[in-house]
This record gives C-alpha cells, structure tokens and sequence, in this order.
C-alpha cells in the first residue's frame, strides 16, 4: 500500500509527465535541426574501414557505450573507449583507419579534449555530439552533431536528463541510418545475436540439432515388429526408421503405428514391421532452417522427422524434443 496522500501522488504524477513532456521536446527540437551534417557523419562512419570508436565520460559516458552496443549489433564495427581510461593508456586502441565519435555535452572535457592530439596524429577523423557548438570539441572535430537541449528535465536544469536522452536518440539515429545504407536485414541481426532467441530460429540448422549415426533407430523392412520396439526402446525417438534393400528409408513404423497395428491385427508380435509402417514419411534437408522443421512437423502433427539427402539417402533425424532443447521453439 502506497503511502503517499492524494495531493503527494498528484505531484509525483505530475512530476513524471513533466519528465517526459520535457525530454519529448527536445527530442522533438533535435528532429528539426538534423541536416546535411548527419548525412556527411553517416556517411564517414558508413566509409570506415577501421571501427567506429565511442568515447565518452560519466553520464555521457554510459549513453557513448549504449551507442557503441547498437552500432555493433546493427553492422557498424564499434566498440566504446572510457575518456579517462583513454588518456592513460587505452589510447591504442584507436588505428588511423578508424573513426572516433566523441559524446561530450559541455564540448570542454578536459579528458576527451586530450585525446584529440594524439586521434588527429593518427588522421582519425572525430565526429563531436556536443550540447554547445562554439565548444573547443565542436571547434577541433571535423564534423559536429547538436544535440543541446533548452531545458533538462531535472527542475535544478543541472542533471543530465533531457541531454543524455537527446544524445541517446542520436546515436539511434545514426545507427539505424547505417543499418538502412547497409542493407543489413533480419539475418545480418541473429548473426550479432546468436544467443537470442532470433539467431536460434535463424540461424540454427537442422544439421545442428539432428540425431546421426548410431543414435538412429533402424530396422530392415523385413525385421518383425518385436525387433522394431526393440530398436525404438533403445534409441528413444518413439519410432524407428525401416530401411529397404537399396539401403535407402521405405517407411517409418512409430507409436502410433504400433496402436493401429494392435487394433487391426491383435498380436503382431511376430509380423514384419512393414506391415504397420508409415511408408513415404515426411523428411527434410539437413540445411534447412530447424525452424522450418519445427513448423513443417506442427503442421502434419508429427513428432520425428528423417533427414534425407537429395539422392533420398538417410543421414539423419529430428524429433521435437531435440528442437526444444535446443530453445528453436
């Protein structure tokens, strides 16, 4: 149960919708003052063949390396340099192929304002996001971003609030922006997200979760049905795979096919297991998308899949189970 009295929670409530009022504005003031100069910084940083290094310190400095983070995972190479860390030795980081953005509001930072010697020896070329275009930072950078605010969010006008979202929206701005020149599409993304759950679907093969070799339940089609509950007992996959003269899948006897068997025939103990298998089961490619598995299997309401070459060679198979625990579904 809160605490507050009702004039205490209007306030607050009136506090937090001023908060966003007022970081919305100067997003909104950002937007109009975009032009040419974010075009010539995209396209400096799209024209990198180094890393698009992101340097910052304190507040500034946690918005420079979320910036670093979405550049990263959206195809620009980037990584973030900590100002202070930079000038007492992480400096090497930075190679003359490189671009170095800086994030700085004030533009007068003693620690980033030391870097830019030794950035420019290089021939790195800066961009600055700066709050303050007449700054020594705006004024040494080749290319300078505004991103100053009329107003922080903070009712002191002293924390950085609306800055540091301001500045958070441009890094967004010119990640996407790079993104979109770049072409960099849903499959570019799983690739700098493998442990996501869209690098599993898009990038998780069936070959990567198939069972092979000796874990394979198999049977000759003239095997009787005791021998195939053998098979299928031990190898787990609840059905087993009937194999034909020329050494290629003729069917596949499961579960299912067991119960239907028992239910026409009575005791099939001693029949051969091509009496009740499944003949012509569904397969699929060891290439394919496991996620394209996985649906192909919901939509037949099947649980096992074979995994055959283009010549109809066995080479593997695919039960549900192994796609959830491979966290495809």
């Amino acid at each position: 149960m809160s605490s507050f009295n009702p004039d205490q929670s209007a306030k607050t409530l009136a506090s937090a919708l001023q908060t966003l009022q007022l970081e919305a504005n100067a997003i909104l003031e950002l937007r109009s003052r975009l032009d040419a100069t974010f075009v010539t910084a995209v396209e400096l940083m799209l024209g990198c063949t180094g890393r698009v290094v992101v340097c910052g310190l304190g507040k500034t400095g946690h918005i420079a390396r979320k910036i670093a983070a979405t550049l990263a995972s959206t195809g620009t190479r980037a990584f973030f340099l900590h100002a202070a860390e930079a000038i007492h030795g992480d400096i090497g980081m930075l190679a003359q192929e490189d671009v170095l953005l800086t994030v700085s509001y004030s533009g007068e930072g003693h620690e980033i304002l030391t870097i830019l010697p030794a950035a420019h020896r290089l021939g790195v070329k800066v961009i600055a996001m700066t709050g303050n275009p007449q700054s020594e930072l705006a004024r040494l950078a080749d290319i300078h971003l505004d991103v100053s605010v009329s107003q922080e969010a903070c009712p002191l006008n002293l924390a950085p609030t609306s800055s540091t979202t301001t500045a958070l929206a441009l890094g967004d701005a010119l990640a996407v922006a790079c993104l979109g020149s770049r072409h960099f599409d849903a499959t570019d993304f799983a690739r700098s997200h493998p442990g996501g759950a869209l690098g599993r679907k898009l990038l998780t093969r069936v070959s990567d979760v198939m069972r092979t070799g000796s874990a394979l339940p198999t049977v000759s089609e003239s095997a009787t049905v005791s021998q195939a509950l053998e098979e299928m007992s031990h190898k787990g996959m609840g059905m087993t795979i009937v194999i034909g003269k020329s050494n290629k899948p003729v069917g596949i006897f499961t579960d299912g096919d067991l119960r239907r068997l028992i239910e026409r025939a009575g005791d099939v103990r001693g029949l051969q297991v091509s009496a009740g298998m499944g003949k012509q089961p569904r397969h699929i490619t060891a290439n394919a998308l496991a996620v394209d598995a996985a649906a192909l299997m919901d939509s037949q309401r099947i649980s096992q899949m074979l995994v055959l070459d283009d010549s109809g060679n066995l080479t593997g198979a695919i039960h549900m189970h192994d796609l959830m625990a491979a966290k495809v579904i």
